[in-house]
């Protein structure tokens, strides 16, 4: 568990740090580029750079991309723009993940509605990965507080385990049964990662086999962290 905070810190720093430089006008290719040289400083290695291909040191999605934004020096960040910054660090063999939407200055109130409610979805479905719960009591949290609200999570992207491989078993949906699934046990590290639209759950691949986007153009908001399940109750690992 030990590696895997050292991971964690990495990442979450990284995070933090990027979402402090964004702004009008820059590109999502300068924050990827900034991505990388933090993580690499920090003694770790992107998590994402060249995984299946891969070709940034992080995910940069905005506004109606959902999730697997190519960094790019063509994608300019504009005020009012919602960007998530999904990303990982992988050090002394294990990996951490986690992603969060920032604002970009002043934002739609519909926006900060929408990324109100997926944080409090991933922190209520954290709440529920304590030993003896199981994959279907985070997913009906997560998926109960989109609900509520009038949004949709995605069905065809999960959260999943993290360790050793950057995606590991077992899936951990947005959405489930309260006392389905897999049983929760001590140890177990899983990313939790409610990606919640505003509109309809249906998204589509861009023709570059990555970014994943709203079919019907709405915005969509992704905040993500990876735990443990312990003995005193779970544990944030990709905390700063």
């Amino acid at each position: 568990m030990v590696l895997m905070r050292e991971a964690g810190k990495i990442a979450a720093a990284a995070l933090v740090e990027t979402g402090a430089r964004i702004k009008d006008g820059v590109t999502t290719a300068e924050l990827d580029k900034f991505i990388r040289s933090f993580i690499e400083k920090h003694g770790a290695t992107p998590s994402f750079l060249n995984y299946q291909g891969f070709p940034g040191a992080s995910c940069i999605s905005v506004n109606q991309e959902v999730i697997h934004g190519i960094p790019s020096k063509d994608r300019v960040i504009r005020e009012g723009d919602i960007v998530t910054i999904d990303v990982g660090a992988f050090r002394k063999g294990y990996h951490s993940d986690t992603a969060y939407t920032f604002y970009c200055g002043e934002v739609s109130e519909n926006a900060k509605r929408l990324c109100e409610v997926t944080l409090t979805a991933r922190d209520k479905g954290i709440a529920a990965a304590v030993i003896g719960n199981r994959i279907g009591d985070i997913g009906s949290a997560v998926e109960n507080e989109a609900l509520t609200h009038g949004y949709s999570v995605l069905r065809d992207y999960t959260g999943h385990g993290v360790g050793t491989h950057l995606h590991e078993a077992p899936d951990v949906p947005n959405y489930g049964r309260p006392g389905h699934g897999v049983r929760l046990c001590e140890g177990m590290t899983i990313a939790i990662e409610p990606m919640i639209t505003e509109g309809s759950e249906k998204v589509y691949t861009l023709p570059n086999d990555w970014t994943v986007v709203t079919a019907d153009g709405k915005l969509s908001a992704h905040f993500e962290h990876t735990v443990a399940v312990t003995a005193n109750g779970v544990e944030i690992l990709t905390l700063p």
